[in-house]
């Protein structure tokens, strides 16, 4: 459901009047996010640039901004939501950072305009995922680093069926074939998830990873290689055809919205929130099992984020 991005729209539009209030809490943490910001922020200098593409309510602008010290100027922070970025407009923390609409699949910025790249619980409602990591490489300069936190395909029947209904949940080796292909080097990932959910994984249940990657420093004739390479990779995974492209940018506008695609629009969302409300009901689940089930890993067996091989994480 959630990869048309018209429908997408307007599901914003009434979730970002409770998204930090319900989302983030059973998701997207506060010590996930510390976590998984910090091999790309933890040594941030503040002259660099920073893009927070489909940031949404702007909760991972605010981890940047209170937990790494970056200076909100710094900061541009996109969505496809007009909704979702008011919230974040209200934010106090927020004061400086460049709201911009728009599209992670198509950025509104130059080449290499960007020192650090992140994108939090986005890149599940893109249609064309490779698309929108190439868009990611382009717009970062030479040794520039992306930051990618999504979701990651559940191994337990029921949660792959309900969740297929709901929005995009890759395979950890689907992040790291994007990423390899857009271009970019040194590809660390990283399972992530709240306290609760430790351990679970194995069991087939749902969690995150992180995925952080450098952008090489290239010479001139190579970068313009790499680039070719990667655009050219990214249109062979995803080829849409320009009337087709057209199309689906016209049925973002919420204006374009016929009555046939309204009712249309009604039955996906309808189908597509029992899917949702399994989504969310189920951390809640996770969370009894795990405390009444599972034996939390010992302190010193559990690896610090990012330190799965990458060889491990293609075998996954």
């Amino acid at each position: 459901m959630m990869q048309h991005k018209s429908e997408a729209l307007w599901f914003y539009r009434f979730l970002s009047l409770v998204y930090d209030r319900i989302v983030n809490p059973l998701h997207w943490t506060r010590a996930m996010r510390t976590a998984a910001l910090a091999p790309a922020f933890a040594d941030f200098a503040p002259r660099l640039r920073v893009l927070d593409a489909g940031g949404g309510t702007g909760f991972t602008s605010e981890g940047l901004v209170l937990d790494y010290g970056v200076p909100p100027a710094n900061i541009d922070l996109l969505d496809q939501s007009p909704d979702q970025l008011r919230v974040a407009a209200r934010k106090p923390h927020l004061r400086g950072v460049r709201l911009q609409q728009g599209d992670a699949e198509r950025l509104p910025y130059p080449d290499n305009s960007f020192d650090r790249y992140v994108s939090a619980g986005s890149i599940e409602y893109w249609p064309h995922p490779s698309r929108g990591v190439a868009e990611a490489f382009r717009v970062l300069a030479a040794g520039g680093t992306a930051t990618m936190i999504g979701p990651v395909r559940a191994t337990n029947a029921l949660s792959r069926f309900w969740c297929d209904l709901w929005m995009l949940f890759p395979t950890e080796s689907d992040y790291v074939r994007w990423f390899r292909r857009a271009g970019f080097a040194n590809i660390r990932i990283q399972r992530i998830g709240p306290e609760p959910y430790r351990g679970v994984r194995r069991h087939g249940l749902i969690m995150g990873v992180v995925v952080v990657a450098d952008k090489p420093v290239f010479s001139a004739p190579a970068a313009a290689a790499a680039s070719a390479a990667a655009n050219a990779d990214a249109f062979a995974d995803a080829f849409v055809d320009a009337a087709a492209e057209q199309r689906e940018d016209d049925a973002s506008r919420p204006a374009s919205m016929g009555v046939l695609r309204r009712l249309l629009f009604a039955g996906r969302f309808a189908l597509g929130t029992v899917a949702g409300f399994y989504y969310f009901v189920l951390p809640l689940v996770v969370m009894l099992f795990a405390r009444l089930f599972l034996k939390k890993p010992a302190a010193h067996r559990r690896p610090p984020l990012l330190a799965v091989p990458l060889e491990l994480a293609d075998a996954l």
